[in-house]
């Protein structure tokens, strides 16, 4: 189960050690998409995040590989 996320940008969030594989669903579309490659200490910091929306902007979105799950 996706930890929910006090976020107006993302619904849920979750993390594939093995796969380095980080999926998150937008609340606004409710789309989940799957960023590959993520270390672990970034997924890490979105939960700890102030504002987990303005951290996925900055450091994941368009910064790691993506479809659509």
């Amino acid at each position: 189960r996706m930890p929910l996320l006090d976020s107006d940008a993302l619904s849920a969030v979750n993390y594939d050690e093995r796969r380095r594989r980080l999926t998150a669903t937008f609340r606004e579309t409710g789309k989940t998409y799957l960023y590959e490659d993520v270390p672990r200490e970034v997924y890490d910091a979105l939960l700890a995040a102030d504002s987990a929306g303005a951290y996925f902007n900055a450091y994941i979105r368009d910064c790691y590989r993506f479809r659509e799950a």
